[in-house]
């Protein structure tokens, strides 16, 4: 017999705990078992002021955010949607069943404001690395390098491929303004491109995904053991730029967790005779660069 349900009216009070509906084996109940915010606020303390209004909780936002990369939510606006009605969403941030969020403008003031300014990712990073060396993860004898393209947040209609005038303050958005001061640092950095993004500068034009847009690169340093990156650094995207981080991240690799890898693997973009020199005259380190043709399989050099 087909089943029907019942229309009797709901009921006035409910018992409801979100931590009997999260299954043991959860990702983000395995992940927050390892989670610690002491070190974060203690970081974070001299970013806020002692006086005013209480902030919205840093861990909140940070443990919102954990919860984007993990699942692929690149967008601040759906993250905040699917924490909403998600409950394992919700259970991991600490929220009840009718606690409100965060605008997801929040996230963009903090990332580009004391978040920035206080380098936590980083930090956080960093912890993760020291945990996993800890945990004999990391064995340090030898990295893999290689760069992903990410796509810019910038329109592939909106550019020009002509020199600009940056003066005009309506083109000055933070990310013109920030292109602008890098270029006081290091007048290298002033585009040759045929295309130039107004709305990001930096980012450099690309087909190499396609139909040309505007990239960026994000660029890692795996160790080879149990593939845990080890570092990561942002670029624009072309090589020379790419290859330039290399010298970037094992000195920061070096600084931060005292170690020097005995070799590293890198595909021919990395075979520059300026990265090859660093490797071996300045760190000792033994490149292994990849050689391909039509008639072998790769071997190392």
């Amino acid at each position: 017999m087909m089943g029907q349900q019942s229309p009797q009216q709901n009921a006035l009070f409910y018992d409801f705990c979100l931590e009997r509906h999260i299954p043991n084996n959860h990702l983000l109940r395995h992940i927050n078992s390892f989670l610690d915010f002491s070190e974060i606020r203690k970081h974070l303390e001299s970013f806020y002021s002692h006086t005013g209004r209480p902030s919205i909780d840093p861990e909140l936002m940070i443990r919102m955010l954990l919860i984007g990369y993990c699942y692929g939510i690149r967008s601040e606006r759906r993250l905040c949607e699917e924490i909403n009605f998600n409950l394992a969403y919700r259970w991991f941030c600490g929220l009840g069943l009718e606690a409100g969020l965060p605008d997801h403008s929040t996230f963009s003031k903090n990332r580009h404001g004391r978040f920035r300014e206080s380098d936590i990712f980083r930090m956080v990073f960093d912890t993760v690395v020291r945990r996993c060396m800890k945990q004999g993860l990391i064995k340090g004898e030898g990295f893999a390098i290689d760069a992903s393209v990410i796509r810019a947040d910038a329109s592939r209609q909106n550019y020009k491929n002509t020199p600009i005038d940056w003066t005009p303050e309506q083109v000055q958005n933070r990310a013109v303004k920030e292109y602008l001061e890098s270029l006081d640092l290091d007048p290298a950095l002033t585009k040759t491109d045929r295309n130039t993004s107004l709305a990001d500068p930096m980012s450099q034009w690309s087909a190499i995904k396609g139909p040309a847009q505007f990239y960026y690169s994000t660029n890692y340093m795996i160790d080879v053991e149990h593939g845990i990156i080890v570092d990561v650094e942002a670029s624009i995207s072309n090589r020379a730029s790419e290859v330039a981080t290399t010298e970037i991240m094992i000195e920061r690799i070096e600084e931060n967790h005292g170690i020097i890898p005995d070799k590293i693997i890198g595909d021919t973009a990395y075979g520059a005779a300026k990265t090859l020199n660093y490797l071996v005259a300045e760190k000792g380190i033994e490149p292994h660069i990849p050689v391909w043709d039509k008639s072998s399989q790769p071997h190392k050099i």
